[in-house]
């Protein structure tokens, strides 16, 4: 299973995470969020080996992800927003970020080529029903699911969704962009073992 620590910004947040555990870590280059980390200070930012580089993309021109993915040494582009296939960068894989503040059909996302589709809450640090994602038409897809997640309910979730990967972000910070490592390390400590 894909444990991701989403909105590093830091080296030390970066080497904490994959101490306690992160098989991913989420870079997040929209200029508008407080989680924003330019693609040269992400490619300052050390991780292991067998550590995905996951860059956070919303709307993003194809060569301008292409460009950053280069810069950043990035393993996965997490595209949120309206890409269609054709605007997929072709040089890594994909994971679409899709908001579940409905009840979807993500048969539509068969022609797309996707690693794996990444569920959301509703807005930053919001859950939504999980049961939803466990019934979703067209669930064979990949499934990253994030949203609303901490230590106290992340086994939930895995028991109900049973993901590909969980992804979580705002629940574990200190402020937007630092994380809490005692909360990180939780999260972390609860999903490894519900994914036993």
């Amino acid at each position: 299973m894909i444990f991701k620590i989403c909105g590093i910004t830091n080296q030390e947040d970066a080497s904490a995470a994959i101490d306690a555990g992160a098989t991913a870590v989420g870079l997040n280059f929209y200029p508008r969020s407080p989680r924003y980390i330019a693609p040269e200070r992400a490619a300052e930012i050390a991780t292991a080996a067998g550590v995905r580089r996951v860059g956070v993309f919303v709307n993003e021109r194809p060569a301008r992800v292409e460009e950053v993915a280069r810069i950043a040494r990035l393993d996965v582009a997490q595209l949120h927003g309206d890409e269609s296939p054709a605007e997929f960068p072709a040089s890594l894989p994909v994971w679409k970020g899709l908001r579940m503040s409905e009840m979807r059909d993500i048969s539509i996302y068969d022609e797309y080529p996707v690693e794996a589709l990444l569920l959301d809450g509703p807005a930053s640090g919001i859950s939504f029903d999980w049961t939803v994602a466990k019934h979703l038409p067209g669930r064979p897809h990949r499934i990253v699911l994030a949203g609303g997640l901490d230590s106290l309910n992340v086994a939930e979730a895995i028991a109900i969704v049973r993901p590909w990967g969980v992804d979580v972000c705002s629940r574990i910070e200190s402020a937007p962009g630092r994380k809490d490592h005692k909360k990180m390390t939780a999260f972390l400590h609860a999903a490894r073992l519900a994914a036993l």
